[in-house]
Parts: C-alpha cells; sequence; structure tokens
C-alpha cells in the first residue's frame, strides 16, 4: 500500500464529517477495498450499555464509502442490508469493505465489522449507483 496515497485518501474524507467527528479512521485501502476503524467512546453506547446500532453502521457505510469512491467514478449507497451479529467486547471496532461487483452503473460490496479482539459485530452488503 501507498503510504502517499493513503494520506490523500485519509485527508479527502476528512470532509465526510459524520464518521470521522464519531471517531472512523481509514487504516488501509486497496483496488475495491478499504479497512476503517472506530475507537469505542461514551458517545457510542445506548441507553441500555450496548454500542448503538448507528456507530456499528456508521462505520460500515463510511468503509464501504471509501472502497467505492477513492479511485474512479463517483458512488452513491443506493441500497444497504446489515446484519447485527454480535457484541462489541473490546475498545474498538473494525470495518473491511470489498468489492464484489463493479458494473457500468452499479456496483456491490460486502462489509464485515467486528472488534479489535475478533468478535464478529455486523456483515452489510452494499450496493451502489455510478454518479458523473
Amino acid at each position: 500500500m501507498d503510504e502517499e496515497v493513503l494520506k490523500k485518501v485519509q485527508e479527502r474524507f476528512v470532509q465526510d464529517r459524520y464518521a470521522t467527528s464519531n471517531g472512523a479512521v481509514i487504516e488501509e485501502i486497496g483496488d475495491g477495498y478499504a479497512k476503517v476503524s472506530m475507537e469505542i467512546d461514551e458517545h457510542h453506547y445506548n441507553s441500555v450499555g450496548k454500542i448503538m446500532g448507528g456507530a456499528i453502521f456508521t462505520i460500515a457505510d463510511f468503509a464501504f464509502a471509501v472502497a467505492a469512491n477513492w479511485q474512479g467514478k463517483p458512488v452513491l449507497s443506493q441500497t444497504a442490508q446489515i446484519t447485527y451479529l454480535g457484541r462489541v467486547k473490546g475498545k474498538r471496532m473494525i470495518a473491511q469493505a470489498k468489492l464484489v461487483k463493479d458494473g457500468r452503473t452499479m456496483c456491490y460490496y460486502v462489509v464485515d465489522v467486528a472488534d479489535e479482539l475478533g468478535n464478529q459485530v455486523a456483515h452489510v452488503t452494499s450496493s451502489g449507483v455510478h454518479i458523473s
């Protein structure tokens, strides 16, 4: 991975304010791939003391956005389906988005979210539409 390219991508996506203001950080990029992480903070918890589903979805959606948009034609999310698999037991969430299919007008990604201890947290499928 080219560290200079990664730095430029990180600078570009700092404009994704919701994700970055909630602690999302781009760690790795590759062809049709992104790995992002989020340190767990007190504002990520819900009223029953568990990580808010919205925080989990945010990191997954951000990973999709980075993977789909850091190179090539711009992509907007069209659909997303999240399945929550388990709870976060660690102090950090990690989401990895991988391209499954990239067509002329649409693309399809899978995103897996886990904590740093390896516990599966969520599985997301996302489709996007290429815009010009």
